[in-house]
């Protein structure tokens, strides 16, 4: 009974300090740490990086879950062969996240179907795995959000929980037209985020058509003037990836049933 003690009593240790791999891994760890003939400080350093490890890997999976992307997509899964005009090399420098400590900005800009959600969604989970916290909208869905807030008197507080992450990630911009009050909401957004976080927006839309969708040349002046102030302009321009799918698809049927 008293050998059993002191393992009884660190188990109960380990659960009040909550080390949760230390209790799940001890054992293991303990018997692999003496059949190498290390001492109690290899044992030690052993549990401690393994706890360390895992509470990054779980902090790693709740940032991507706060982060709602639709689909998780990663750079490894991009074919940049398939879409030449792509900036490949700076796509791959802003996987580093430098562009996050410096508030700098991220504009995916071309044809439909081209990758650039794919791409943008990529940056946002280089950016939780380096720690950083990530919201990722649909433009027309955040606009809709902010509607709603304001409607049920919310609206300070959906401004302070998305002033939380360091990385705003809008994408879509250009299909749908807004309302006043929908422009205005989406403005004061990036007003709130100018020189505190970066935003990664993707869009169809060259710059002189923004107006279109915002309704408003003045309030459209003053958002390009802040989105692209430190930006990082990355064009994608060729064919679109479900085009090509569809090609492809229509051209099999045609050998299948000549």
């Amino acid at each position: 009974m008293a050998s059993k003690k002191p393992v009884v009593l660190l188990e109960h240790y380990l659960k009040q300090l909550k080390l949760p791999t230390m209790l799940r891994e001890y054992p293991a760890i303990a018997a692999a740490c003496a059949q190498e003939g290390q001492d109690h400080i290899a044992f030690l350093l052993r549990m401690a990086e393994r706890e360390l490890l895992d509470r990054e890997q779980r902090a790693a999976e709740r940032r991507l879950k706060a982060a709602r992307f639709p689909v998780v997509k990663t750079l490894d899964t991009f074919d940049f062969t398939a879409q030449p005009t792509i900036n490949t090399p700076l796509v791959l420098e802003l996987a580093r996240g430098d562009y996050l400590e410096a508030r700098e900005n991220v504009l995916f800009m071309g044809n439909p179907g081209t990758g650039k959600t794919h791409l943008a969604t990529a940056l946002g989970h280089c950016a939780c795995a380096q720690g950083k916290h990530v919201r990722f909208f649909s433009v027309t869905g955040l606009v809709t959000q902010l509607l709603e807030a304001r409607e049920e008197r919310l609206l300070e507080r959906l401004f302070n929980r998305i002033g939380k992450a360091h990385l705003l990630i809008l994408d879509e911009f250009g299909y749908v037209p807004f309302s006043k009050a929908g422009s205005e909401l989406l403005f004061e957004i990036v007003s709130r985020a100018y020189e505190r976080q970066s935003i990664v927006l993707t869009t169809n839309l060259p710059f002189e058509n923004w107006t279109e969708i915002l309704g408003n040349e003045r309030m459209t002046g003053a958002l390009l003037d802040r989105i692209t102030h430190r930006v990082h302009i990355i064009e994608a321009n060729g064919e679109s990836y479900r085009l090509k799918d569809a090609k492809k698809h229509a051209k099999h049927k045609r050998r299948e049933n000549p």
